[in-house]
């Protein structure tokens, strides 16, 4: 569809899309309610409570300060994929005390170049305390239309991780933990037919206190939702926004020949 023909009718993904075009702050975006833990508290609580309420970190308080933060990414690779009892480790044990932080009134340029210098999210400072906090998922319903010149395909890790529909949660938690990575794609028959996520490992089980040695295709997302290659980074924060998803593959000729993330398109925009 041309240009002007996309002016005159737009589709309900564009609408939704230029509503988030508006936003260019950082308090156009953030999530204002901030999830807090005691750093006492355990590591099987901090799942508990990031499964539940479907967030990847969670605020260290303490008498109401921010003093740090916890991630799923900490439970994955330092609890679960060391075979460790998350019931047994507390959450000041794994938390980290660096704060990255940014004001309400920073831009979201500003915002993605200060996450991809710290490699981190953000915690939204306002009069020394936690007003919200920036991701990844945040930033990218604010890509600038300039973005449309920058393709998926340079962006994206080309190496994708995939795995048997019968392989056991455990088996892949520990395999992305030591990875450090998000996601693996789920094969059925040798073709990749949904993804797992640490989203997923949260929400889908730990939350629910589940087995880890279900099999994988039991949890995992399906269907799969990827984009042809040679498309925009825009269209790609586009379809991650309306689909509410972080991790996208690439396809070609039917092929999937790499996956983009929310945080790739941060850093592709911040540069």
């Amino acid at each position: 569809m041309s240009e002007s023909l996309k002016d005159e009718f737009p589709t309900i993904s564009d609408i939704a899309y230029k509503d988030y075009m508006k936003h260019s702050h950082v308090s156009d975006v953030m999530t204002s309610t901030v999830l807090t833990i005691n750093p006492e508290a355990s590591m099987k609580e901090a799942a508990k409570i990031m499964g539940e309420r479907h967030v990847g970190s969670l605020v260290i308080s303490e008498n109401d300060t921010p003093v740090g933060i916890v991630t799923e990414r900490d439970l994955l690779s330092k609890v679960v994929a060391s075979a460790r009892d998350p019931a047994s480790v507390k959450v000041k044990e794994l938390m980290s005390r660096r704060l990255i932080t940014v004001n309400p009134t920073d831009t979201i340029k500003e915002a993605a170049q200060t996450m991809m210098d710290q490699k981190g999210r953000l915690v939204v400072l306002k009069e020394g305390r936690a007003a919200g906090i920036i991701t990844a998922s945040d930033l990218i319903k604010s890509l600038p239309k300039a973005t449309e010149k920058m393709m998926v395909d340079d962006i994206m890790t080309k190496k994708v991780e995939k795995v048997d529909r019968e392989t056991t949660v455990y088996e892949v938690a520990k395999m992305m933990g030591k990875k450090r990575i998000g996601s693996v794609l789920v094969n059925d028959s040798g073709k990749s037919s949904g993804i797992f996520t640490e989203r997923d490992l949260l929400t889908k089980v730990l939350a629910r206190d589940l087995s880890m040695q279900s099999k994988v295709s039991e949890h995992a997302s399906t269907p799969l939702i990827t984009l042809p290659s040679g498309s925009s980074i825009r269209n790609a924060a586009l379809t991650m926004v309306t689909k509410h998803i972080r991790r996208l593959p690439i396809t070609k000729n039917e092929d999937i020949i790499g996956i983009a993330t929310a945080r790739d398109l941060v850093e592709a925009y911040s540069k």
